[in-house]
């Protein structure tokens, strides 16, 4: 996931769509995924006002909102598209496999073309189905190395350039009784991001150019067994074994002072520091210096076809992503704008400075390959079995072999 899991499951009523009645008036209805990690900062009261800005200057346009967890999100809309009765818009976490079987609208079908091409251009990349955009990105995060500061200042450490400066000082951290001295959270809630982080420094990836599966290339399965030798079987990773522990847990720990250094996104900034924890951040550091390129992680925003509110669907999008909400959204969850036009405000914005070391990391980052339709079952697959790679005993090589395997199968459709 980009990479942001909300507490929340909440939920609203959905409503009819269509015409209503005599008035010419049409209803929309959204679903929409919960940012949110508590009942304050819900994306519900985003999104409440959002639409009721909307609806002021639309009298015959509707928009009902439902807000569900990103442990639900997927499946509710893939079990109404299933039924027959697709929402309108969706912001989801994929969107190929709709896309492939012709329910999307693609972008050019909605959108104006000034807020089409006010994407980021590593973001329409990802979005694209057969060289058509499907996927609109609603919104981007990247991952720095965290660390803690004060762990790091008693031990006389300065933050690693490589993965050897990285393992010594874990060691370091671990003399010291630090209880993880590198959190890696390979369980699975977000394994598939903390993998891909390593992958990527490792100079390998998921997939190749053209988008074709390379799991079990020699990059990938040096890097895994460079993670089990030297870190986890060295126990620097602490007291839970890397498959059993899950990213909020990880963050969690670290906003307690237990971790040293960890991979993490914009939003375990706000959570650190409620907890009173001095950090720092850096650029991933990679096998050999810093990584060429890290992470980026975007989420969905879809527009289907069942309806037919082709027109309608745009004009409330256009508004969406003008520059002052997609502003509004970013500030509200420390996440990173997927506009051109909002990306150059925040970098200019002394309000946005912590969030500028991840702005400087997304226009070369590599995404998910969200565009191949096996992605979702493969990403799945990934979560579930890659924490047995560094394993006591794992074999990275036949494990990623597995992998390898199951994705190819998945994208052939058999």
């Amino acid at each position: 996931m980009i990479a942001v899991t909300s507490a929340l499951g909440m939920t609203a009523v959905l409503g009819g769509c269509g015409l209503g009645g005599d008035s010419g008036e049409v209803t929309l209805r959204l679903v929409a995924a919960d940012y949110g990690d508590s009942a304050s900062n819900s994306s519900r009261t985003y999104w409440d006002g959002l639409v009721k800005e909307y609806e002021a200057k639309h009298a015959n346009v509707k928009v009902e909102v439902s807000v569900y967890s990103w442990n639900d999100v997927d499946r509710k809309v893939k079990e109404m598209v299933a039924a027959g009765k697709a929402p309108d818009m969706a912001q989801i976490g994929a969107y190929a496999d709709y896309a492939d079987a012709g329910k999307l609208y693609s972008t050019a079908d909605v959108l104006s073309i000034p807020v089409e091409a006010d994407f980021l251009e590593p973001l329409m990349d990802a979005g694209q189905v057969n060289h058509l955009q499907y996927g609109m990105p609603f919104a981007a995060s990247t991952r720095v190395l965290f660390y803690n500061e004060t762990l790091f200042r008693e031990a006389g450490l300065t933050p690693p350039k490589d993965w050897s400066e990285l393992a010594a000082d874990a060691e370091a951290l671990k003399e010291r009784g630090v209880k993880y001295p590198f959190a890696l959270p390979l369980g699975s809630e977000e394994a598939q991001a903390e993998t891909m982080q390593w992958l990527l420094g490792g100079g390998g990836g998921y997939t190749d150019d053209i988008g074709t599966y390379t799991i079990d290339s020699t990059a990938n399965v040096s890097t895994f067994t460079w993670l089990r030798d030297n870190l986890v079987d060295k126990e620097l990773t602490g007291p839970v074994a890397p498959a059993e522990l899950n990213r909020a847990d990880a963050f969690a720990a670290f906003a307690n002072g237990d971790v040293g250094m960890l991979n993490g996104h914009p939003t375990l900034m706000r959570q650190a520091a409620k907890k009173g924890v001095k950090f720092g951040t850096v650029a991933m550091p990679g096998r050999t210096g810093k990584a060429k390129s890290t992470m980026g992680v975007a989420d969905w925003m879809t527009a289907f076809k069942q309806n037919g509110h082709r027109e309608q669907i745009g004009d409330f999008l256009d508004f969406v992503y003008s520059e002052k909400n997609v502003l509004a959204f970013s500030r509200e969850y420390d996440l990173l704008p997927v506009t051109n036009s909002a990306s150059e405000a925040m970098e200019e914005s002394t309000q946005d400075k912590a969030l500028r070391p991840f702005l400087e990391e997304l226009p070369l980052s590599t995404l998910y390959p969200v565009g191949n339709t096996s992605w979702a079952a493969v990403s799945a697959d990934i979560k579930k079995r890659i924490g047995q790679a560094v394993a006591a005993n794992g074999n990275p090589g036949a494990l990623l072999g597995q992998l390898q395997a199951a994705a190819t199968l998945a994208e052939s459709g058999k």
